[in-house]
């Protein structure tokens, strides 16, 4: 039995999330316990020319949202990038996930083959359903995911890949 578009896609965005925002959750515990200032993380970044944590975030919440849109033709919510906060990242995860539950499988499936248009700074690029899922969606948001989790991590919060992986 092969797998649908939908299963290999909205699931894992949503699991994903929720790891992120647990282990966002796990690093406001210790950053109020040891009275730690969120913006020095929030402003954390593993390299001059690399996002910051807030950033990460925002981008992994970004990429499930753009996909699910361009295939499914339901327009995305609007995020402003104006989270000041851990909780406001958390909220920006949740609200992500909570649009994409609205996005039904039979919006997703099928779209395999459909060709859609990706706007980018270096020009417009046309992609199928398929190649945007594996090639650019998915990729890009487990980076993301990944480096926000990371950047947990070197500063000092116990989290670890059942956290990651939203278990």
């Amino acid at each position: 039995m092969s797998s649908t578009l939908y299963e290999i896609s909205v699931p894992l965005f949503i699991r994903h999330l929720n790891g992120i925002a647990g282990c966002m959750k796990k690093t406001q515990s210790l950053y109020a316990e040891k009275k730690f200032d969120e913006t020095a993380l929030l402003c954390y970044r593993f390299y001059p020319d690399m996002f910051d944590f807030r950033k990460q975030v925002q981008l992994a919440t970004d990429h499930p949202r753009g996909f699910a849109a361009l295939l499914s033709g339901v327009d995305a919510p609007k995020y402003e990038d104006s989270e000041k906060s851990l909780s406001d990242l958390v909220a920006r995860c949740e609200k992500t996930n909570a649009w994409l539950k609205s996005v039904k499988p039979e919006q997703i499936n099928g779209t395999e083959e459909k060709s859609v248009t990706i706007k980018r700074p270096a020009g417009d690029v046309q992609m199928k359903g398929r190649e945007l899922l594996l090639n650019r969606s998915l990729p890009n948001f487990l980076f993301h995911c990944t480096t926000a989790y990371d950047i947990m991590r070197h500063n000092g919060v116990e989290i670890g890949k059942r956290d990651f992986m939203g278990a």
